[in-house]
Formats: structure tokens, C-alpha cells, sequence
């Protein structure tokens, strides 16, 4: 049995939760309020979120999945979703009481504030797989004491100064959660080096194989899908771990294979260009040029 749910505005998500609506826009859930879920007996449940939610839930409901792929998520750590998102909910069917806190705000609070402008460059809203954040007790304090922040100025009433203290303080809040995700890249440090040499390896079958030829130059979302990551959070982990871009990884690859290719005299460079996944030679002559300071052609002749 499949249930499928959609939420639009924060006065539905109350009214789910069992809130008051101080903010059409706006709200702190605390989830012991709501009332034991079954979901109507449902053992899978969609969830489309017209919101930007944070979730610090200290309970499972069941397995979380973004598209195909399970979320790595555990209690106490926090859980990101925008707008149009989608997730599925895998448990029992059986009653749960959820646990925890939540931030719940719809696009429109942000028009014509600064976040506004900075919420797209919040990677972790778009993360995926094995990417929740897990937090320390220390950072889960600081998330419940921003929660706090912004439950005691909706407390005040909406006047002309609300919009933009509760905007502020979810933009430091988010800018906090930032530094954790930071701090999580380092301390997870050995699965991230397995993630390395994991992209090291495809990146290396990539070019051995028909692939290039077939599907032309291969992108990072190739590669974070091959990792089952997503796209922003595998660019973050290869920018913190070796100080280049996945773009940059990939053509610094590129670069050294055909450097090796251009010892074979029996090849013109614009058949290793279009053995690499070039479409068109000049693309590759372009690169090529800019990284290594000569044409392919200007290099074969000093080799």
C-alpha cells in the first residue's frame, strides 16, 4: 500500500502537526505535538514538500529515499529539503509518535531578502545519499537554540520588523549548518579518501573503455551517480579533499592520458580527441593549450 501527501503552505503543515499558524509563511514544528501517524495504514508514503524544511528528528519514522536512492539518516541528525522535492517514507504501516523539531518556510518569506539571493549556494539542500548531517551534542544545541530564536520572535506577532529578523536568523542558522557539513567532511576523512580512489578508478575504466567514443566526454554527474552521490555534495567532498573541482579532476585526467596518447605517431591528434569524447578536435586543442601552455601539436614535437 502507497500513500502520497503534498504540502504547499505552512498553515497545512501545522494542521498536520497540530500548530498554530503565528506566520503564514514560517514555522518551529515540534513533533510531540502531533498526533501518532500511521499514514493511513500505508507502508510506503510520498511526501511532496512545496517547502524549505529542516528536520532534527530524534525518532526513525522508517527509511528515508530521495528518487531511487536511500538517505543516509539516522536520530539526531538533520535532514534539508526544498521546494518540490520528494520523499518517500519506507516503514511498517504500523502507529509511530514522531520526535523532534523542524523548520518549516515557504519561498516567499525569503522575496527580497538577502537569502534570498544565497539560498541556491546551500548545497545541502539538494544532497541526496549518504549526505544527512550528522551532528554532534554540541551542534544540535546550537540548532535548538536557533529553533528557539525563531519560535520566541514569532511569538511576538507580525509586525514590519518580522520578515527580515527571522530571514536574518535563518541565514546565520544555515550558515552554521555550513560549518557542520565542513566539519563532517573532515572527521569522516577515510570513508571520503575510499570515495577518492573509488572516482579515481572510474575515471581511469572511463577511458580505457568504448565509453568516450559512445557518449562523448564523461560529466561529474556521471561520476556522483556512479558513487551514488549527489552531484553537489560529491563536488564539495573532491574540492575539500584535493583543492580542485570535479570539473577541473576530470580534465586534469583528460590532460594526462593524452599526453600518453600523443607518443603513438601512428594517431593524429584529432583521432585522440574524438578517442578521448571530444565532438570537436578544437575543444580538446583549446583545453589542452590551456592547461599544459602548447598546442597537442606543438607538444608532440618536442617528445
Amino acid at each position: 500500500m502507497e500513500g502520497f501527501f503534498q504540502f504547499d503552505t505552512v498553515d497545512e503543515y501545522n494542521k498536520l502537526n497540530n500548530h498554530e499558524t503565528l506566520h503564514p509563511l514560517v514555522n518551529i514544528i515540534d513533533f510531540s505535538k502531533a498526533d501518532r501517524r500511521s499514514w493511513g495504514g500505508a507502508k510506503t508514503i510520498k511526501i511532496n514538500y512545496g517547502l524549505y524544511c529542516v528536520f532534527l528528528k530524534e525518532v526513525k519514522c522508517g527509511d528515508l529515499k530521495y528518487g531511487r536512492n536511500y538517505y543516509d539518516y539516522q536520530e539526531g541528525t538533520l535532514v534539508f529539503v526544498s521546494p518540490g522535492q520528494v520523499m518517500e517514507i519506507e516503514n511498517s504501516g504500523e502507529m509511530y509518535q514522531p520526535i523532534g523539531h523542524g523548520l518549516v518556510f515557504h519561498s516567499d518569506l525569503l522575496a527580497g531578502t538577502s537569502l534570498a539571493k544565497k539560498i541556491q549556494e546551500y548545497g545541502f539542500f539538494s544532497y541526496n545519499l549518504n549526505e544527512a548531517l550528522h551532528l554532534s551534542e554540541k551542534e544540535r544545541k546550537i540548532v535548538l537554540d536557533y529553533f528557539t530564536r525563531i519560535k520566541d520572535e514569532l511569538q511576538q506577532g507580525v509586525d514590519k520588523h518580522s520578515k527580515k529578523l527571522i530571514t536574518s536568523t535563518i541565514e546565520l542558522f544555515l550558515n552554521h549548518c555550513e560549518r557542520f557539513y565542513d566539519r563532517q567532511f573532515l572527521t569522516r576523512d577515510n570513508a571520503n579518501q575510499g570515495t577518492i580512489e573509488k572516482f579515481e578508478e572510474l575515471l581511469n575504466g572511463y577511458f580505457k573503455s568504448e565509453l568516450p567514443q559512445s557518449n562523448g566526454l564523461p560529466s561529474v554527474a556521471y561520476f556522483a551517480d556512479a558513487l551514488h552521490l549527489s552531484p553537489n555534495y560529491f563536488g564539495d567532498l573532491i574540492k575539500k579533499e584535493t583543492g580542485k573541482s570535479a570539473q577541473e579532476y576530470v580534465q586534469n585526467k583528460i590532460i594526462e592520458i593524452s599526453k600518453n596518447r600523443m607518443f603513438d605517431h601512428s594517431k593524429t591528434v584529432n583521432e585522440i580527441a574524438y578517442e578521448l569524447g571530444f565532438k570537436y578536435p578544437q575543444h580538446f586543442t583549446r583545453l589542452f593549450k590551456q592547461r599544459v601552455g602548447q598546442t597537442p601539436k606543438e607538444y608532440r614535437m618536442v617528445i
